[in-house]
């Protein structure tokens, strides 16, 4: 955005600069709307020198988490007396699996399992209905358990088995519902579904039995460490993602799942010391997750990195990862994963969209045999939201923000602006009014931005102000309501960036509300938006009339998946032969993953 942009957007947010002082009757407001107290902002913390560089990072026994950053989070450290599996920590049980980490189904679980799949391959897959069912290691059966998992979701139920075989898999987790399934569904990347766990379950289940035979060796952790005892981190599992804190959510996945084994999960990204990552590196790392640029600085470090050992590489939120600001890291970090002497590597992609650029990837690194599993429509949302449009011209937008806000009751909120400056004066407008609110944005310090969203996710900060790309595949629990203050027009992703941002509410079988400020500089978005509307069944408001198509009962859409038959002169989306089973499940398949019986076979008569 241009200088003069920028300063029309501050203009167009701040007004007046004496408009953001504290307001004594708006703070009197928000008390009485039993909104909690705000938390004053720790200047020191952020000023304070930063911990000598030279000194080895604090000890991670089982239950010590270090220092506040993400990446030195409290993991379950192996001992080798105790075998394969080692015994359960109560505390630390509390840590990973207790209060905010608990998953809690919704009443509308029930229909996840009703979402429309297409699944492509010349290997014979089943579907599973039951966890129980996948031939999980057992240590990974409880785990599940622990973490609130009951039954699969739709990505889990074909993406267990895949994966169990050793095929390279592409997961299209696409964003919502198909119009031509009556009833609502989801997806993973808007929905919750569970595609982090689709990829991690069976990955780590299936080296919890090998993993003393293919693991680099390591320190023992239950003594006092120093980088004398440090060793090269060589990683079973890589997975890759486009953002920090995507990253370090999929982390805390793995710290869970990884419980009571001797797979050790360790997370790197940037913004933070890499001393102290590093140093967890050295401790041992079987399952790595990396944002692309800390990757491969670290890969130039060959005494601290190797990916020789790598079995499984996960490239999530694909879409994202080949723009083409990422084309050569992408290439470097493939290429890098393939080390490994045994001819069996597998790749997986995950992506909420596939566009050309993840298709070419694909076709370069994957094998012919690939699986490819598709959920739903790219681009399409849910009926679990309540989405609602309000026109609101743009110089009342905040009082319109903040009434709405005072009118509901208190919850968990996420309120979405084009800019990092519209981010950083609407947080101070609310928090002069007395709300407790925080922001995350590209600017702001790692250290800042792991705080903002640690105060979200316990509740201390309900309010959370953030840009699309910042909060990107978070997954934070309770998250009631939405607010795109700014609307995404096409500079900044249009509807697909629209759909993911109000996919922070109603996930796992919850509801949730979006509520949307309209206004005539959101016009190139209209169609769009309305035609989402339609196909999820939420009133079409009356200034968007003129948006509805003639014919409502055929919708057609924008898709960029949908144009993979142009990429080959073959069958499948790679320009290959391989044949396309097709198998798609909704209501007319009889398939309900999460019934008592076996789920009906839907792949053609497959057995």
């Amino acid at each position: 955005m241009s200088a003069h942009g920028d300063d029309h957007a501050l203009s167009d947010v701040t007004n007046k600069f004496g408009n953001v002082q504290v307001n004594e009757a708006a703070m009197e407001r928000v008390k009485e709307a039993n909104w909690g107290a705000r938390e004053e902002y720790d200047y020191a913390k952020y000023t304070a020198e930063p911990r000598d560089k030279t000194a080895p990072a604090s000890e991670s026994g089982p239950v010590a988490e270090g220092s506040n950053w993400f990446a030195n989070a409290a993991k379950y450290e192996w001992v080798e007396d105790v075998g394969d599996i080692g015994p359960a920590h109560e505390e630390l049980e509390k840590i990973l699996f207790g209060g905010e980490h608990k998953v809690e189904q919704g009443d509308k679980f029930s229909e996840l399992t009703e979402m429309a799949v297409t699944f492509e391959s010349e290997t014979k897959i089943k579907p599973v209905a039951k966890f129980e069912d996948a031939g999980l290691h057992p240590a990974m059966l409880a785990n599940v358990k622990l973490c609130g998992y009951k039954i699969p979701t739709p990505i889990q139920a074909y993406c267990l088995p895949s994966v169990l075989k050793g095929i390279d898999i592409i997961g299209v987790a696409q964003t919502g519902m198909s119009h031509m399934i009556p009833r609502a569904t989801q997806t993973d990347s808007v929905a919750g579904s569970g595609k982090t766990a689709a990829f991690l379950i069976p990955t780590l289940s299936k080296l919890m039995g090998k993993a003393k035979k293919l693991a680099a060796p390591r320190p023992n952790l239950t003594k006092p460490w120093t980088r004398e005892d440090g060793v090269r981190a060589e990683p079973l599992i890589l997975v890759i993602a486009p953002t920090r804190e995507l990253a370090t959510q999929i982390f805390d996945e793995a710290r869970r799942l990884c419980y009571r084994s001797m797979l050790r999960p360790c997370v790197i990204y940037g913004g933070a010391p890499s001393g102290e990552q590093k140093d967890e590196l050295r401790k041992g790392c079987d399952v790595l997750i990396a944002t692309p640029g800390r990757l491969m600085d670290f890969m130039g470090h060959g005494h601290l990195l190797s990916l020789s050992r790598v079995k499984y590489t996960i490239i999530d939120e694909a879409d994202e990862m080949v723009s083409p600001d990422w084309v050569d890291e992408m290439a470097s970090v493939m290429k890098g994963a393939d080390t490994n002497a045994d001819d069996d590597h597998v790749y997986m992609m995950f992506s909420a969209t596939f566009p050309k650029e993840a298709r070419a990837v694909a076709k370069e690194y994957m094998s012919k045999d690939h699986i490819r599993i598709r959920v739903g429509r790219a681009g399409s949302s849910h009926m679990n939201i309540t989405q609602k449009i309000l026109f609101v011209d743009e110089p009342k937008k905040r009082d319109c923000l903040f009434d709405l806000l005072l009118s509901m009751p208190p919850a968990r909120t996420m309120i979405f602006v084009n800019n990092k400056k519209a981010a950083d004066f609407i947080d101070d407008f609310l928090y002069n009014r007395g709300l407790p609110s925080t922001s995350i944005h590209s600017d702001r310090t790692q250290r800042e931005r792991e705080d903002a969203i640690r105060a979200f996710r316990s509740g201390k900060a309900p309010v959370l102000i953030a840009t699309g790309v910042s909060a990107r595949g978070l997954d934070i629990k309770n998250v009631m309501h939405v607010i795109n203050y700014d609307l995404p027009n096409s500079d900044y992703g249009g509807i697909h960036e629209y759909v993911h941002r109000i996919g922070r509410t109603a996930r796992i079988g919850n509801v949730g509300m979006a509520t949307s400020f309209y206004n005539d500089k959101n016009e190139d978005i209209a169609e769009a938006l309305t035609k989402l509307l339609i196909e999820t069944r939420q009133p079409v408001p009356e200034f968007l009339e003129s948006y509805k198509p003639e014919n409502e009962e055929e919708l057609k859409f924008d898709d960029d998946t949908d144009d993979e038959a142009e990429d080959g002169a073959g069958g499948d989306a790679w320009g290959g032969a391989a044949s396309t089973n097709g198998a798609t499940n909704g209501n007319a398949s009889g398939d309900t993953w999460g019934s008592e019986a076996p789920a009906a076979d839907t792949n053609g008569g497959w057995s």
